[in-house]
């Protein structure tokens, strides 16, 4: 597995969402210039065209794969450096495939790469676990840096790999000069596929947008969603806005939209949320940003990420015309950094690529988890992804000698149809059902 050496840096990225795909590829440009080949991996949450549109960053190649399809190719085509925008299981999957790989090509492999699409809230001892053993595993933020690397050292795991950089896709235009407004005055509600979870809790804040709306005539409401019906995104959505505002009579100030959040925060004076990531994209641009407590500060809603930073309050305070400032100190640690600096974000990212690229070998891949430390764990989440114990194609994997023809194209989209229609129709029923 030959690091290539036609002078031109090849970076593969592979990931299993529209969210991650968006990370995935704008890092890899933060971190080199460079070939971009991107890769799906098949799942439940593979991007649909409309999808990779709307995150607007284009690829020499992309195409679909599974975990043992990915690892052939890059066994036959030698990238020099992997991004892994994947889920934590599949990330680690993946490295015990690619560590296989160096083993049977003597050591030769390319660089690894990987970290977290937005806010870490939950499961970080879990998430983090499951993304050791990449050469590089970038934090969002110094705050996460420090965790990241207390985590690791915490449980004998090398933290070297950990690197602070920044969100890669924060930029835009600084909010207008103090004083200065939209016209209209644009309030944007940031929706979250999976948070809040309940049918209670989501049809309150679709009422208390709609109220606002009536409330203030003057401004614009835009309730900005992630996808549309049958697509998905990193989270299950199975009950979306779209559906919700059926019932409701929406005043003509009050609208749901979809597009590039970027573009969408070019228009905003106020973005509401409950713990999007979308608020870091707000602040970054010092954009006058709420996350909401109607619904109490609780780690299930991930708000209390935002405990210090000045934008908490309530739909009340802002029907009332609160518009929050946020705290310098909190923002500065979470790697927004409004003040200029983000245009340095990504140097120690890059000059960490760039040393091991000119290793002549790089050490084997070695995850924290292994047959030794985690014999009941790892072999599972190997298995999911057709994998064995030792990294290698399960008997009966998916062969990657071929595009897929016609035929199984058909019955590929409409398996993922009926999945999807499983997940945002059918289960839920049967949750509801079991709650009787």
């Amino acid at each position: 597995m030959p690091v290539s050496n036609s002078g031109t840096t090849r970076i593969t990225v592979l990931a299993d969402s529209d969210t991650r795909w968006k990370w995935g590829a704008l890092t890899a440009s933060r971190l080199a210039k460079a070939r971009l080949d991107g890769r799906l991996l098949r799942g439940r949450a593979t991007p649909t065209v409309r999808q990779l549109e709307e995150v607007g960053v284009r690829a020499d190649t992309l195409r679909e794969v599974t975990a043992v399809e990915f690892l052939r190719e890059v066994e036959r085509e030698a990238p020099d450096v992997i991004v892994l925008a994947l889920v934590g299981g599949a990330v680690q999957a993946v490295l015990h495939g690619l560590a296989r790989l160096a083993r049977d090509s003597h050591g030769k492999r390319p660089v690894i790469v990987t970290g977290y699409v937005g806010v870490v809230y939950e499961k970080l001892a879990d998430g983090l676990l499951l993304r050791h053993g990449a050469d590089v595993v970038l934090a969002n933020s110094r705050q996460d840096a420090e965790r990241f690397r207390a985590v690791y050292g915490g449980v004998g795991a090398d933290a070297s790999g950990v690197v602070e950089s920044a969100l890669p896709f924060l930029g835009g235009a600084a909010y207008l000069e103090k004083g200065q407004k939209h016209d209209p005055y644009t309030v944007v509600f940031a929706a979250q596929p999976s948070v809040p979870d309940s049918r209670a809790h989501r049809a309150y804040l679709l009422r208390r947008m709609v109220e606002h709306a009536r409330l203030h005539p003057d401004r614009e409401v835009l309730i900005k969603l992630r996808s549309k019906p049958g697509e998905h995104t990193t989270h299950i959505e199975e009950l979306p806005y779209q559906k919700l505002a059926k019932g409701e009579d929406l005043p003509p100030n009050c609208r749901l939209v979809y597009g590039n959040m970027g573009e969408v925060l070019d228009r905003t004076d106020l973005l509401v949320t409950v713990s999007s990531t979308a608020a870091l994209e707000s602040l970054h641009r010092r954009i006058p940003t709420a996350v909401l407590t109607d619904l109490g500060v609780r780690e299930a809603l991930g708000n209390h990420h935002f405990i210090g930073s000045g934008c908490l309050a309530s739909w009340d305070e802002i029907d009332a015309g609160y518009s929050p400032e946020a705290a310098p100190e909190w923002v500065a640690r979470q790697g927004v950094a409004p003040d200029g600096t983000y245009a340095k974000a990504f140097d120690a990212a890059r000059e960490r690529v760039a040393e091991l690229l000119a290793q002549p070998q790089l050490p084997p891949v070695a995850p924290y988890y292994s047959l030794t430390t985690a014999p009941g764990y790892l072999p599972g989440i190997l298995a999911r992804h057709h994998l064995g114990p030792d990294g290698g194609p399960l008997p009966g994997a998916p062969a990657a000698d071929r595009e897929p023809g016609p035929v199984r194209q058909a019955v590929r989209s409409a398996a993922r149809g009926a999945y999807r229609h499983g997940v945002q129709r059918v289960a839920p029923v049967i949750r509801r059902m079991g709650e009787l």
